[in-house]
């Protein structure tokens, strides 16, 4: 047993397994039907079957007086109930402006409850559906605010099991704190896993300005102009209204927004501190790192060689998948949660 810092709570601590490699993830073979990472990405998000997932909200007051909503899936049948220790807890961080509803969040939390777990959404703040009260917002980097998620979790969910999932942008920040924390992550956490998640944010800046990758950013943007609109009514003077209605990619966004809500000198200061990348070699946790190679979000050829990583990560890079797509020959959405649950119960 060990005492979780700050909270004063009691952990048992399991003992890591060698892993040595993971064969599942390799074998990954996208459909026949959906070739290329656009469409693998595309299907997916669009049209791809979701599963029903019955949720029970719950709002978090932050220390900083803002708050931010966590869902968690009900399951009638097994008298779940938010605090259960006796069943492991899967912890999703979703993506950038994702939900408990996104398509991948469904399909773990499904999965999650097909096992009899627990399963909880935690939103970004602003991601619930509400705006939230400060001007901040959520960050690629954030991992401040993971900490104090996960520790709060902990707190809730005693010395039951405890895995952490990041998507995307929860991907990165989710592999942020684990390297920040190395060996003191396991006072909260048995196993990690992030999907997709765009480890170098230059990079990810950069293919998102070209070509049909432009698709994506203006989704994007259309709902973050939109939220940073409303904020700005309610915090007059916050940032400039005409550069913001004429930002046209990403990067610009995040230079005159994201960073400077967020205590960054600009946008390249934001993506050199905030990527993940320089933090995966010191990850002690077991975490899965799963990134098609064809992810139209972030190049294959930037993801991270062997040297670049601890021993507890395991990589898994196929070629196909896209980004947070991974669909199987029936167009449903299994491989991934399976995989991804496959991995932390080793």
């Amino acid at each position: 047993m060990t005492a979780c810092r700050d909270c004063g709570t009691h952990v048992r601590r399991r003992k890591p397994r060698t892993i040595t490699a993971m064969n599942t993830p390799s074998r990954y073979r996208a459909p026949a039907w959906l070739p290329g990472g656009n469409l693998q990405t595309l299907y997916p998000a669009l049209l791809a079957p979701r599963p029903r997932v019955r949720y029970r909200r719950q709002r978090w007051d932050t220390p900083d007086n803002d708050f931010i909503d966590l869902d968690w899936i009900e399951n009638q049948d097994s008298g779940l109930e938010i605090g259960d220790q006796e069943r492991p807890l899967l912890v999703l961080f979703h993506g950038l402006e994702g939900s408990s509803n996104s398509h991948y969040a469904r399909a773990l939390m499904h999965a999650a409850r097909q096992r009899g777990w627990q399963g909880v959404v935690v939103h970004f703040r602003g991601c619930s559906g509400e705006i939230n009260r400060l001007p901040r917002a959520y960050h690629s980097g954030d991992s401040t605010e993971i900490d104090w998620v996960l520790r709060r979790l902990r707190m809730l969910h005693g010395d039951g099991p405890l895995f952490a999932v990041g998507v995307s942008l929860g991907g990165n920040a989710l592999l942020k704190w684990l390297g920040e924390q190395g060996e003191a992550a396991h006072a909260l956490v048995q196993r990690a896993a992030a999907i997709s998640a765009p480890v170098d944010l230059h990079a990810a800046g950069n293919t998102l300005e070209q070509g049909f990758n432009m698709v994506y950013t203006k989704n994007f943007l259309a709902t973050m102009k939109r939220k940073s609109l409303a904020k700005l009514r309610v915090h007059p003077g916050l940032f400039d209204e005409t550069r913001l209605r004429a930002t046209r990619t990403l990067r610009e966004f995040d230079d005159l927004i994201t960073s400077r809500l967020h205590g960054y000198d600009g946008v390249d200061d934001y993506y050199t501190r905030a990527s993940s990348k320089p933090h995966l070699a010191r990850i002690a946790v077991p975490t899965l790192l799963l990134n098609a190679r064809n992810d139209p979000f972030l190049p294959g050829t930037t993801l991270p060689d062997p040297s670049q990583l601890s021993a507890a990560v395991t990589a898994a890079f196929p070629d196909q998948g896209g980004h947070v797509g991974f669909p199987d020959d029936k167009g449903t959405l299994t491989w991934m949660p399976q995989t991804v649950i496959e991995f932390v119960t080793l």
